[in-house]
């Protein structure tokens, strides 16, 4: 291969290699969204519903179930601590008065009182349950009152996700 064409060849890769990191940040927020989002709908009506179906300790679906809402939890914050930044490093403060923008914002305050006010409270209850259910204990009604308020924001969140998805899809 003579020299010319090599250097040819080396020259348009780096300018390819150029022109898909300067949507590099793109990118990543598209997968941000897809991995929150479609972390949302896979853990929480796939994955635990199909974890107390099948185990018949109804405890210790719990507490893996538990555990899944927390690791997503970490992922949401994390994807939508990227999505905020990336907006408005583009956008400037013209990302304030976007709606998408305050989907996200929403979305991660939901994950915030969820991970950081209502999981706790509900793990608390459970520790002081025990060794009995949480669900045969005094704490019983409290903690549905919890889990009621948690299913509902998580529905909410799950919506404001899907929201996202549709809204920033580009054909």
């Amino acid at each position: 291969m003579p020299v010319q064409k090599f250097f040819g060849l080396a020259i348009e890769s780096i300018c390819a290699t150029l022109r898909a990191m300067k949507n590099l940040s793109h990118h990543l927020a598209a997968l941000a969204i897809t991995a929150w989002v479609g972390g949302l709908w896979a853990i929480g009506y796939l994955a635990v519903p199909v974890l107390f179906y099948t185990q018949p300790d109804r405890q210790l679906a719990g507490e893996l179930a538990g555990e899944m809402f927390i690791r997503l939890g970490y992922l949401g914050m994390a994807c939508g601590m990227y999505l905020l930044i990336q907006r408005v490093s583009m956008l400037g403060r013209a990302a304030l008065r976007q709606w998408l923008f305050w989907v996200v914002v929403v979305m991660l305050l939901l994950t915030l009182v969820l991970q950081f006010g209502i999981q706790p409270i509900m793990a608390d209850l459970k520790a002081q349950a025990l060794p009995a259910d949480v669900m045969h204990s005094v704490f019983a009604d409290r903690f549905k009152m919890l889990h009621g308020i948690s299913s509902i924001a998580y529905l909410i969140e799950s919506l404001l996700g899907v929201f996202l998805v549709i809204k920033t899809h580009r054909a």
